[in-house]
């Protein structure tokens, strides 16, 4: 049903949206934000990681011609590049776009490729961050794969949120639990990462990635023995977000 008064400043369209939509289920609500037009332009960013396949199958569901940014920062794992080819090809995925830095930045900022090793911030603002921004000039919203369970930054986490007043975040999957996400995997009978059998929960890119143990935080393999958790690509309040998982 169309809306009497089109609302047109996105902090009042995300309010809108998300009284609009709070009773609904998580496949309905990404059914009906890949075509509201209070949403707009929309794609969905991937990592193909652990648990990437759940929202990358609903997507399909709905619309296998949806955009899927997949950033490349060329450091992933061998196994990540793989999936996600096998993945794309399983859904039948028709706009898969592998993002990557630009080369000329590459070169100047990290001709060596070992600059994570000072400074991850750094990397991932060259090999994830501007990428991804630039990524998403043409759209009007994203679609992500981040749930409240995640970290308690996220707890109060809704379907819609305002990225800076600039883009909009749909978050189909806020309300989901960790059984929920392993519920649908079976039921669906998608496929799994090759390395969460071999004790990687969270994916990320291969120098920065290592296995858990059994006891430890699904994210302790991420940047293990520094306080950084997150890359950068998730900011709240003008600010990188500084816990919880990136999807």
């Amino acid at each position: 049903m169309p809306l009497e008064q089109p609302l047109t400043a996105i902090p009042e369209r995300v309010e809108h949206l998300n009284r609009r939509y709070q009773h609904h289920a998580a496949s309905a609500v990404l059914k009906r934000a890949m075509s509201d037009p209070q949403v707009g332009r929309i794609a969905m960013v991937s990592s193909f990681g652990a648990e990437s396949v759940v929202l990358l199958h609903m997507v399909a569901v709905v619309d296998r011609t949806t955009p899927v940014l997949f950033i490349d920062t060329q450091m992933l794992f061998p196994e990540t590049l793989e999936y996600q080819q096998e993945v794309a090809d399983k859904l039948g995925l028709t706009d898969v776009r592998v993002i990557r830095a630009d080369a000329a930045e590459v070169e100047a900022e990290d001709p060596y490729g070992a600059l994570n090793l000072r400074d991850t911030d750094a990397c991932c603002d060259l090999r994830k961050t501007r990428p991804l921004e630039k990524a998403l000039s043409g759209f009007d919203a994203w679609i992500t794969g981040r749930k409240r369970f995640q970290a308690g930054s996220r707890a109060t986490l809704d379907f819609f949120e305002s990225e800076e007043d600039r883009r909009i975040k749909v978050n189909p999957l806020a309300h989901w639990d960790k059984q929920d996400v392993q519920d649908y995997l079976i039921n669906n009978r998608l496929p799994r990462h090759p390395l969460v059998a071999k004790g990687y929960p969270s994916i990320g890119c291969r120098p920065c990635t290592s296995p858990v143990k059994p006891g430890e935080d699904e994210r302790a393999g991420r940047w293990r023995g520094s306080e950084k958790v997150e890359c950068g690509i998730h900011i709240v309040d003008g600010k990188m977000v500084r816990t919880g998982a990136a999807q």
